[in-house]
Parts: structure tokens; C-alpha cells; sequence
């Protein structure tokens, strides 16, 4: 079979792609501009191409070696230049459930999934760690890059397959995991899900199509689990008080993913703890750049909170005098629903910088939140400033740092690089 993937390099198809080449599948594809995983492509011999696409690149290995499915993101409007052409081609287009359904049945794998609002990322990671650390048969993809391993693979003889399973255009609806774990939920995606009801039933549904249930909290179980009745359900209510990693939703993912582990192996609690009290981390959560500056993905009020907690507790340890955040909001429709949700977000922060929205995907009537308004939200909004990403605020970051303050950016858009790049040329 030969897959084509448009958006091949971001960290929502390419680990994707890593798998299924390692399932034996030919994989190539195109993105307009490189991802984080472009050089974990480049490194397996995937074939890709980075720049307009216009559909020249499609053409070409259609006819060269014949492209016999079409995966895209869900970033890709549906006038898209390859989309379009696919279409006129007769080549089988979906998202990427479909491909990642397809998978799992073909390889015969029991899908570990994770869910929720906030948390699937650091969770599945974890669980990848430590599958990796105990030998455990398990293939994964993970969204994000990591440092232990590649962010994607399957290997003959693998049982498990662990996995991120996104709420995002009703992405997860297409599965029927053997075990889930629920991290959080707390309305989010606006844009698909036109009410707070929509979106719980969602996860109501993905959970009455998983076998066994976990849920990291009692927050996250449905009100009226009426509806899992007869099935293998498990709500943690604390968090194992072993974990020593840096801030209560981290250790919270731990719990969830201690729970997890002790259902698909047989390694005793004490051996499990350790592993997971060694985790590394992952890209874009909480990951250092430099002594003392931190990116990290946060971009709802709940994830805010819990990353401000987790830098305020670095800080101490490190012996600083506080923190510092670079705020860049994302979606301006989000904006409008998350708004009050700001107000003690950022209690633990000593300084603000908050950059204007990244817009995507937005609602052409409605207004775009300037950072002074949202900052009004603040009710310590007297230590937060609009900013945007200049010279000026390069000035302000070793300002910060010469005050001893951990400077950490929340950014799920461009400003992650940016800094990046500045990290890279200033310090």
C-alpha cells in the first residue's frame, strides 16, 4: 500500500507516518513548511516534499509509483490544492482515525488509549517511557517529540498499542479501545462542538466504545455513568503520594499512568513508581530551552494554572525568585469562551507578557480579543502587559533573568519557535 500525507511533518501526522513505515506501509507525502518531526522523517528515508503544495508533488508520485490513499490534517481546508487533485485522482482521503483505525485492526493490536482535555500528551508519554524501560511488546504514537525515543513505532510481535487519542474533529469516535484513560474534561473546541453537552457526550461515547475505563480523577467520570454499567471502570480519587515529579497535574498523569501499567503487565508498584518518577519529560511541556528559560503548550486556562505551577515549583528548587510567562493565546473563538476563565490563572506568575492571539481557524464575525482585554480578565492583572515578539521583548526576558526569574512561554502557535530561535542567537 503507499500512503500519501498531507501536513507530514507536524506532530500530529508524523509520528503517524514513523508507524506505518515500520508496519511496512510505503509512506510519502508533502508539508508547506518543516515540523518538529521532519528530522525524524528525514532519518527514517521518508520521502517528502516541504513547500507550496500545489499538487505538483502528489502528481508526481501518483504516476511514478501510484498513491493509493490520501491522509490529511485537519488544518487543510477542503479547496486545498491536494485535496482537490486527490479527489479528481480517485485516491481515498481521510483524516487520520481512519489510517490509525486501519492499523490497529491490521496489526492486530490492543489500542491503550488516552483522552482528555489536558494531559494526553504528558500521560501517553509516560506510558511510552516506561513501556520502553520494562520491554514491554507496545507500539505508539505520541504527539510530540521526545528525547528517549522516536515519537512513532510499531515492531512485529507488538501487542499494545499506546496512544493519544485526540477529541479534535470527533478524531477518537473512531475507535473502541481496550483500555482508556480519561485525564480531565473541561469544555474546549468550540469549533466542533457548538455546546458544553456536545462535547461530554462525545467522550460519553468514547468511553461506552472502550472495554475498560480509567478515570485520572473523579472530575473526569460523567455525572451519570449509568451508561458504563457492567464494564471494567476505575475512578482514582488522589494522587499516589510517591510521586516526587514537579507539579500536581504531573503527578496526577503519573497516578493515571501507574493505574494503567498495572492492568497490561506485571511489574510490581515499587519498580513502576521509580520508572515513572524518572521521567524525562517531552517536547513543548515544560521542556527547558536554557537555564532558566521553559516552553511549554499550554494554552487553556486549566493547563495554564497547572504549568504556572509546575515553573512556581522549579523556581523554588532552583533557588529563583519567581516566574515570568510569555503568554500567546490561541484561536480568538476560543478566546471569546475562555475569557473569565483567565481570572486566577496566573496567580503564581510574578510577571506577564501577553502576546495577540494566534488565529486559526476562526469565525470571521466575531471580534478579535486584543491582549488588553483579556488581560482585564486578570485579577492580578496589574503584573501582566501586552507584548508582541520584538526586540523589546528579548530586552524584557534577560531583564527577567537577571532579576532571577524562570521565564516559561504557553504557546500551542508560533511563538514557540520564535523563541526558540531566539534562545538559539541570544543565550
Amino acid at each position: 500500500m503507499n500512503i500519501y500525507i498531507s501536513g507530514i511533518s507536524g506532530t500530529g501526522l508524523g509520528p503517524l507516518a514513523l508507524m506505518a513505515l515500520d508496519a511496512g506501509i510505503h509512506v510519502t507525502g508533502s508539508d508547506r513548511a518543516e515540523g518538529a518531526i521532519t528530522g525524524e522523517l528525514r532519518r527514517n528515508g521518508i520521502d517528502f516534499y516541504i513547500g507550496d503544495q500545489d499538487g505538483k508533488y502528489l502528481q508526481e508520485k501518483f504516476d511514478g509509483e501510484g498513491i493509493d490513499w490520501l491522509v490529511y490534517t485537519s488544518a487543510l481546508p477542503e479547496d486545498h490544492p491536494e485535496l482537490k487533485l486527490a479527489g479528481k485522482l480517485g485516491i481515498k482521503c481521510t483524516k487520520r482515525d481512519e489510517l490509525t483505525a486501519h492499523l490497529v485492526d491490521k496489526l492486530g493490536l490492543e489500542m491503550i488509549a488516552v483522552a482528555g482535555t489536558h494531559g494526553k500528551t504528558t500521560t501517553v508519554s509516560m506510558l511510552t517511557w516506561a513501556a520502553l524501560r520494562l520491554g514491554l511488546p507496545a507500539a505508539y504514537l505520541v504527539g510530540t517529540t521526545i528525547n528517549f525515543a522516536p515519537s512513532g513505532s510499531y515492531k512485529r510481535g507488538d501487542r499494545f498499542f499506546l496512544y493519544e487519542a485526540d477529541e479534535y474533529d470527533r478524531n477518537f469516535l473512531n475507535y473502541h479501545p481496550a483500555l482508556s484513560v480519561i485525564t480531565f474534561v473541561s469544555y474546549d473546541h468550540q469549533d466542533i462542538y457548538p455546546t458544553e453537552d456536545d462535547y461530554r457526550a462525545a467522550f460519553e461515547q468514547f468511553e461506552a466504545q472502550s472495554d475498560r475505563v480509567i478515570f485520572a480523577e473523579p472530575g473526569a467520570a460523567p455525572r451519570d455513568m449509568s451508561f458504563l454499567e457492567g464494564k471494567d471502570t476505575e475512578i482514582i480519587e488522589d494522587i499516589d503520594p510517591r510521586f516526587t515529579l514537579s507539579g500536581k497535574v504531573k503527578r496526577r498523569d503519573a497516578t493515571a499512568a501507574l493505574h494503567a501499567l498495572k492492568k497490561i503487565c506485571d511489574a510490581s508498584d515499587e519498580e513502576l513508581i521509580d520508572i515513572l518518577n524518572a521521567f524525562p519529560g517531552v517536547g513543548r511541556r515544560f521542556e527547558k530551552l536554557t537555564d532558566g528559560i521553559y516552553t511549554d503548550y499550554a494554552h487553556h486556562p486549566e493547563e495554564i494554572e497547572a504549568t504556572v505551577e509546575i515553573a512556581s515549583e522549579e523556581a523554588s528548587a532552583l533557588g529563583k525568585k519567581g516566574v515570568a510567562v510569555i503568554y500567546q493565546p490561541h484561536q480568538n473563538a476560543r478566546q471569546h469562551k475562555v475569557k473569565a476563565g483567565y481570572k486566577n490563572a496566573f496567580l503564581k506568575a510574578d510577571k506577564i507578557y501577553w502576546l495577540p492571539t494566534y488565529l486559526v481557524r476562526e469565525d470571521p464575525g466575531l471580534s478579535v480579543l486584543s491582549p488588553e482585554e483579556l488581560i482585564s480578565e486578570l485579577s492580578n492583572s496589574d503584573i501582566a502587559e501586552a507584548a508582541v515578539q520584538d526586540d523589546r521583548l528579548i530586552d524584557e526576558i534577560r531583564k527577567c533573568l537577571k532579576e532571577d526569574l524562570l521565564v516559561v512561554l504557553m504557546s500551542a502557535g508560533p511563538a514557540d519557535k520564535w523563541l526558540r530561535d531566539v534562545v538559539k542567537e541570544n543565550f
